[in-house]
């Protein structure tokens, strides 16, 4: 698939809209809810479950690390209510919880979710946690870096296969905010 190669390493894509069986159903309406040419610009391929998390992925299917976004749960509360906000950060940075994400989801403290909680809540697999598909009400915060990047590998819901997709599309996701300072 044109453009993405360089984040794709080894993996053999297919457009995600011709592999449902490959994604999550929050992930399958997600791009089914986007334009059909966006959808169709990203790419989908299997991969070894126990491969996975980012580190053992880019090894194996020679993939750069820093075209490989993380997606991570984040939570906090405030007067009782409990918050949720997802951040994309490219794989070299992490994500600054404790400044930029808890001041944007107005909390005292703002922690990792449980992994538990996150996959009750994001209807995805540990380990595949994507920002395709997430509740409607969280806002998705994106480093600027990620949506300026040609390509990115990002989760697919489950374990076993990878999305690769422009960095821009990222930001055509609902709830999705660029936050400048979020990775460092």
């Amino acid at each position: 698939m044109t453009g993405l190669e360089p984040a794709a390493g080894t993996l053999e894509l297919v457009p995600a809209p011709d592999r449902p069986d490959l994604l999550a159903p929050s992930v399958v309406a997600a791009l089914t809810a986007l334009p059909d040419d966006v959808a169709r610009s990203c790419g989908v391929a299997a991969i070894d479950p126990d491969l996975a998390d980012t580190a053992a992925f880019c090894e194996a299917y020679s993939s750069p690390l820093d075209l490989s976004a993380n997606c991570v749960v984040v939570t906090g509360a405030r007067s009782g209510e409990q918050r949720f906000a997802a951040c994309v950060v490219l794989a070299t940075t992490r994500a600054d919880v404790n400044g930029v994400v808890r001041r944007r989801i107005d909390v005292r403290k703002a922690s990792f979710a449980a992994t538990d909680l996150a996959v009750e809540l994001t209807g995805m697999e540990y380990g595949g946690i994507t920002p395709f598909g997430l509740p409607a009400d969280w806002p998705v915060l994106v480093d600027p870096a990620v949506l300026a990047a040609p390509a990115v590998v990002v989760g697919s819901g489950v374990r076993g296969s990878k999305l690769v997709v422009p960095g821009s599309v990222l930001g055509l996701l609902p709830g999705a905010e660029a936050t400048e300072g979020l990775g460092r």
